[in-house]
């Protein structure tokens, strides 16, 4: 061989070594000492790069369908790459790169990594990520049910929120203890409290717990508006609370006929004519306060011809209770009887008549008819429903709470009693009023069970027994949703005459069941005096 052709052979050797040099160099980021004629020489190189979620990245649900890049690594070069040990197969990139896509990981930690081998002496180069998977929201608990002592006091919100980093409550931001303690006084009870707590990993927890205010042992009876602008049956009512033996009214807004009883400013109640002015509202209610008495407004909501009728012959089928066929429902209450609880403009109008009585100063509203008609469901049709009957009850509830809380006001149900076992026959489920009411108020009357009910052979001979074993299971239905149990009583003769001692005994039946609260009912609003004691204090 030749010097030419072996200083050729020796160029392309020194081409090949300066490659491999240039090779070795892109591998990884290491420091290089080559000693040159005496000097020294520190060489940078770039090694493996990983771009996707950082060492020590807490990852959510939503993060994990990402992925990590490789870049960085000589030509020939990918080495391995494993997920939590076990090998993993890059795709490659139309720029050269490469990625791997995350699998459904399971909670807990995770390690990427991905060793590249270099040229001698250099060793191979590892990336490496470590990661944690996190899909679980926060773990927020309550200390025990909220529930409000009265109106005017402030509510305190006690509880631990888990890992969350962030809590908020009402919107506003919480601090949190180092074990995820928090406590924060709100200055009154709202209608429910809103929180929303978020962990490292951005998992979010949002929860709206509703808050029941305690209902003071109220004795009550029933006045129509009527019945209220007569002195003949006002009077006797007046003279039952100077002498302690009621300290409550129940004054109807809006009863069966449609009709509101004293003069509303209501829109709509103005248009179809339904505010007749029969008692002045402010007048009644600054008399029964001066005597220390608590006004319950009874509004009577989805039985309402008034309202129906007008929305029927005014084209606005759609706030109307049909049958299956699409006429006004009539069953045995008449026609255009009922309005549709599941239309907008229906719940809207009674959660504005609340809303007005509320801001007069009416200290509850305790809905009647706050159901579907009786009868088979599958005959009737409510447009616009999307959700069970049942649940669109509770809404509505759940809805004027939170509308007339601001304004001072309590919100009951009157339900009826065979709603405690039966919810679906009148779309009153109970459990799921008591997250959206103050109070229930079951219709125990003695006269409306049936033989055998509750294991009682004659119910309306046994006010007692009937009464003691149907509140009881409201109370049972109840649960810890902090909700109270205030029955009507039946202060009227059906088939049994019905005096003092029959009211007596269900009061007390009404006690022993764990209720100090009650209301009388009376269509014609008389009542013996004589049926209930008097109570020293009011």
């Amino acid at each position: 061989m030749g010097w030419e052709q072996a200083g050729r052979q020796g160029a392309v050797r020194s081409r090949a070594r300066s490659q491999r040099g240039a090779g070795l160099l892109a591998t990884a980021t290491v420091l290089v000492v080559l000693v040159l004629a005496g000097m020294i020489v520190i060489v940078l190189s770039e090694g493996p790069r990983v771009t996707g979620p950082e060492d020590g990245a807490v990852l959510a649900a939503a993060d994990t369908a990402t992925e990590f890049v490789l870049a960085g690594a000589p030509a020939g070069a990918a080495g391995g790459v494993e997920l939590d040990g076990a090998p993993v197969h890059p795709t490659a990139q139309p720029d050269g790169r490469q990625s791997v896509a995350l699998p459904p990981l399971a909670e807990g930690e995770h390690r990427f990594e991905w060793t590249v081998p270099r040229a001698w002496p250099l060793p191979s180069a590892t990336a490496r990520r470590d990661f944690t998977v996190d899909t679980t929201p926060p773990r927020v608990v309550l200390d025990g049910p909220l529930r409000a002592e009265a109106l005017d006091r402030p509510l305190t919100v006690r509880g631990n929120a888990g890992d969350a980093v962030d809590l908020r409550i009402q919107d506003e931001s919480v601090p949190l203890g180092d074990d995820g303690a928090f406590s924060v006084d709100l200055p009154a009870p709202p209608a429910s409290v809103h929180l929303v707590a978020t962990d490292r990993a951005g998992n979010t927890t949002d929860r709206t717990v509703p808050v029941p205010v305690a209902q003071a042992p109220m004795r009550a009876v029933h006045m129509s508006a009527l019945a209220w602008s007569s002195p003949t049956l006002r009077d006797p009512v007046l003279a039952m609370v100077r002498e302690g033996r009621i300290n409550a009214v129940e004054l109807d807004i809006k009863d069966e006929s449609g009709e509101v009883g004293y003069a509303s400013q209501v829109p709509l109640a103005q248009e179809i004519g339904a505010a007749k002015g029969y008692y002045d509202a402010r007048q009644a209610l600054d008399e029964l306060h001066a005597l220390g008495v608590r006004v319950v407004g009874r509004l009577v909501a989805f039985r309402d011809p008034v309202l129906a009728t007008h929305a029927w012959l005014t084209g606005r089928h759609d706030m109307v209770a049909q049958t299956a066929a699409g006429q006004p429902w009539a069953g045995g209450y008449g026609s255009y009887a009922f309005t549709n609880f599941a239309d907008p403009d229906v719940r809207r109008y009674n959660i504005d008549l609340a809303t007005e009585a509320a801001g007069l100063g009416f200290d509850d509203i305790l809905y009647d008819y706050v159901r579907r008609p009786d009868g088979t469901l599958s005959a009737m049709h409510f447009p616009g429903l999307q959700v069970t009957p049942e649940a669109s009850i509770a809404s509505f509830l759940h809805d004027t709470r939170t509308a007339v809380r601001p304004r001072g006001a309590l919100v009951g149900a009157s339900v009826f009693g065979i709603a405690a076992s039966r919810p679906e026959q009148i779309a009153q489920d109970i459990p799921a009023i008591a997250q959206a009411a103050d109070y229930i108020a079951p219709m125990v009357y003695p006269s409306h069970w049936g033989a055998g009910e509750y294991g009682v052979a004659a119910p309306e001979s046994q006010p007692y027994d009937i009464t003691q074993r149907s509140v009881a299971d409201f109370h049972t239905k109840l649960g810890d949703s902090g909700a109270t149990v205030v029955p009507w009583l039946q202060a009227f003769s059906l088939r049994v005459t019905y005096g003092a001692e029959q009211v007596r005994q269900q009061v007390a039946a009404s006690a022993d069941a764990g209720s100090d609260s009650f209301l009388l009912w009376n269509a014609a609003c008389r009542y013996d005096p004589a049926a209930l004691p008097v109570v020293a204090g009011g």
